[in-house]
């Protein structure tokens, strides 16, 4: 195989498969769903046919024009597809944007304009869903569908026995790959990562997965336009643990698919792990094997935290929290353990991982960063991007020398532990920290699945409050609860589903509190 042209280490994700596949070749990856852009290839592959149909594709997108450097939207409904079609234009030296499958059609064409007549990689859903009636031709130089071929798009099927391509690597520094942020504050910015800083991301968590020294099922339930989907497949696969990829987070669903492949280590947003509370009750034991959990994009609450370790039945199950940025991938991290997670503090965040990652709290007010007083936290770490594309001065207003201000808001304990408080723009007036309330509230009531704090009209906190199976909430049992919150306006409540997120299931705040000020504009996923 080619090797990269130069010495310095670089993550390339499109001969990530193919090299996994050379050590692993018949370690299996079991999905929930079928790959659309593949009919006919079923729900059971192995590390081989994984990197066989990612060089496939590659081929195909060769054929139809696709060259190095140049940029490939990828913007398709939801599925594993999505992987092997980024990972296949980055076999060809292609720079992969992922486009969220949540974006409406205006936001994708500004987005197309924005990247100068990218190649598109689409599907029928999209095109004659929310980009018709949007100028794709003028957008897009090829659009190239995983359905029938219709006017203007190139069917991926009909590009089938292509020959096939060597790797192509660019240099380290050379963009590699494109994800987008949430877009709360108008059209979401595109963040640039290179080879050299998804390296720099991959190699402390590789230095963590080294720990593991069973081979587990990996069963993962994440946002496959987000840069975690990558790094966790470049760290899993090489491995060789067999892998689970759930697109349906359907609590009877995944209990089916963790029934029949026992997986070992799960990793999901937090909000799903929410969801699945009920697996721990399940006659099937879904959870017994499970030896670690992992929730990355966000700190869960404490009960989730107990309820999940508990129905495993492995001898001392971990569950690692990791906080992180698009911007930066992980940067501070802790584990819990059925003996700890009784101490479990949703606002700890953990320490800096060794070797990778540092963090410091700035003030804002001239006076020393505390609980009392928070800081704005700022990250130095090898694995942030490089910049946001066509907006360097976006990108360089957060970076102060080789410090990356992250918007979070918070403080150091005496024992070096970061605790986040709040993002700078979700801090509400009055309240210390509206995510500690939101815990505090999550604990005290365990018919809550979801409680967030939000600014009302006079800028009181209002909480908007979900409940199991959508019961009525209990006005005297709300009342004891948040009798020491006087401040809190009366809850609203509203069903889960109707609750604004992001693709990682982060709730829209700002979007959540412009929808209870009947004020509510179009705000987009990541």
């Amino acid at each position: 195989m080619l090797r990269p042209p130069t010495g310095k280490e670089g993550l390339y994700l499109g001969v990530v498969p193919e090299r996994a596949a050379a050590d692993h070749p018949d370690v299996t990856v079991v999905l929930d769903h079928d790959l659309a852009a593949l009919p006919g290839t079923g729900r059971s592959l192995t590390y081989a046919r994984l990197a066989e149909h990612v060089d496939d594709i590659a081929a195909r997108l060769w054929a139809v024009g696709v060259r190095p450097s140049e940029h490939v939207a990828v913007h398709k409904s939801a599925g594993f597809d999505i992987y092997l079609l980024a990972c296949a234009a980055a076999r060809i030296g292609a720079v992969p944007v992922l486009l969220s499958p949540a974006l409406d059609g205006e936001t994708v064409t500004a987005l197309l304009r924005r990247l100068h007549r990218p190649h598109l990689l689409t599907d029928e859903e999209k095109l004659s869903g929310p980009l018709a009636g949007f100028p794709t031709a003028e957008v897009a130089d090829r659009v190239v569908t995983t359905g029938p071929a219709r006017p203007g798009a190139v069917a991926l099927s009909e590009l089938a026995g292509a020959p096939r391509r060597e790797p192509v690597f660019l240099h380290p520094d050379h963009p590699a790959l494109m994800t987008h942020t949430s877009g709360t504050t108008g059209l979401p910015k595109l963040v640039v990562h290179t080879a050299a800083s998804l390296d720099g991301r991959c190699r402390p968590q590789a230095r963590l997965a080294s720990l593991i020294r069973t081979r587990e099922t990996y069963a993962a339930h994440l946002s496959y336009v987000h840069s975690r989907m990558y790094l966790a497949l470049a760290t899993m696969l090489p491995k060789g643990m067999p892998v689970v990829i759930l697109d349906d987070p359907d609590p009877d669903n995944v209990a089916d698919v963790f029934a029949a492949t026992r997986p070992g280590f799960v990793e999901t947003h937090p909000n799903s792990f929410m969801q699945w509370e009920g697996l721990a009750d399940d006659p099937r034991e879904p959870l017994a094997g499970v030896k670690y959990f992992s929730a990355t994009f966000d700190a869960l609450h404490p009960p989730t935290l107990r309820k999940l370790l508990l129905a495993s039945r492995r001898t001392l199950p971990l569950f690692f929290q990791f906080y992180g940025q698009s911007e930066c991938g992980p940067l501070a991290g802790r584990w819990y353990t059925r003996r700890t997670v009784h101490k479990a503090d949703s606002r700890c965040l953990g320490f800096a991982i060794p070797g990778a990652t540092r963090f410091r709290l700035v003030s804002r007010n001239g006076r020393r960063p505390s609980k009392a007083n928070p800081g704005l936290i700022e990250a130095r770490t090898a694995g942030r991007a490089v910049t946001y594309f066509a907006e360097r001065e976006r990108y360089e207003k957060e970076l102060h020398g080789t410090w990356w201000r992250t918007g979070d808001v918070g403080y150091r304990t005496a024992f070096g532990c970061l605790h986040l408080l709040d993002r700078e723009v979700d801090v509400i007036r009055g309240v210390c920290s509206t995510l500690e309330v939101e815990d505090v509230l999550m604990e005290r009531l365990p018919e809550l699945i979801e409680i967030v704090l939000v600014p009302g009209e006079r800028e009181e906190p209002v909480p908007v409050v979900c409940t199991r199976d959508d019961r009525p909430l209990d006005p005297a049992r709300w009342a004891t609860a948040a009798a020491c919150y006087p401040q809190l306006a009366a809850p609203v409540q509203m069903s889960l589903a109707d609750v604004p997120r992001t693709a990682t299931m982060k709730v829209r705040r700002i979007e959540l509190a412009r929808r209870l000020a009947g004020t509510a504009e179009p705000e987009q996923a990541r």
